[in-house]
């Protein structure tokens, strides 16, 4: 793997992207009975697209060759990254429990980190899988809250289906995402996905608006929509994807693991949800673990 085009610039966003992705559980949560999975994933990605149009639409006029020759890829990425990644974990979460989403995200960045070791042929030392496993171990402690009985007495349910396949699909559009090579640039190229995934998203929430008792779309709806496309959405995507480029998928799928770490400190903050001790606990495993995984 090449050395880092902006080190500085990729160890700063290694630790605020899963800031931007624990939002989204906020948001998950406080959507239930104010907007519908499928109208959100597809609200969310629709505005993120409008938004980034000014600043990549001359790109992509530039690189129409590009766009019709990788249009196949783009659909396959957009299914995976914002269809499955997004609705599915929006209806899975409307059965399950928040323990039972972290638990089987929990395993996501291990996947990554041994398909971008098989597949991409990225190196990582003894020292950086030791690191993967201690980061892994910290997450188990924060999802079973210190005790051990906790993590045995899970029980899972039809709404885990959901966030499996969500977090199986995470696995396949981060390593598909460096796999596959684009002539489009980074912003364009989030930009030709986004359109992607609005194309698989729109049949469905078609279909979800006319079959389901909808709640009424109000001011409420709009913010939770908009909250979505901006942190969880755009930026963090983009923000991503320039990781993939710095560090290789391995590594930049470390930052998940940060997830618990931040959701906690953002459910004390927004739902007043105070942190238990096995937060830190779990944080002091996970957080020297991403900086020993990712150094260069």
């Amino acid at each position: 793997m090449s050395a880092a085009r902006h080190p500085a610039l990729a160890q700063v966003l290694l630790w605020v992207v899963p800031a931007l992705w624990s939002s989204n559980y906020l948001i998950a949560r406080l959507a239930h009975g104010v907007i519908l999975p499928h109208q959100l994933a597809f609200g969310r990605w629709a505005l993120a697209l409008l938004l980034m149009l000014p600043f990549v639409w001359g790109g992509l006029a530039r690189g129409g060759d590009a766009v019709r020759r990788e249009w196949p890829q783009m659909l396959v990425l957009g299914a995976f990254g914002m269809w499955i990644c997004g609705a599915w974990v929006y209806l899975g979460g409307q059965t399950t429990s928040a323990t039972n989403i972290a638990l089987i995200y929990a395993a996501t960045p291990v996947a990554i980190a041994v398909a971008g070791v098989k597949l991409l042929h990225e190196r990582m030392s003894p020292a950086q899988r030791a690191a993967v496993v201690a980061a892994l171990a910290g997450v188990l402690f924060v999802i079973a809250k210190g005790e051990l009985d906790n993590l045995l007495a899970v029980r899972f349910v039809r709404g885990d289906a959901w966030i499996l396949a969500a977090a199986v699909s995470w696995t396949a559009y981060s390593v598909l995402l460096k796999r596959w090579p684009s002539a489009l640039g980074p912003a364009e190229r989030l930009a030709a996905v986004i359109a992607g995934g609005l194309l698989v998203l729109l049949p469905f929430t078609l279909w979800e608006v006319l079959t389901q008792p909808a709640p009424p779309l109000g001011a409420r709806a709009l913010l939770l929509v908009t909250l979505a496309a901006v942190l969880p959405g755009a930026l963090s995507y983009a923000a991503y994807s320039f990781l993939q480029r710095e560090l290789g998928a391995s590594r930049t799928a470390l930052l998940l693991y940060l997830a618990p770490v931040y959701g906690a400190l953002g459910a004390w903050w927004v739902l007043g949800e105070v942190p238990g001790w096995y937060h830190a606990a779990g944080a002091a495993l996970i957080l020297p673990s991403i900086w020993l995984a990712t150094r260069r």
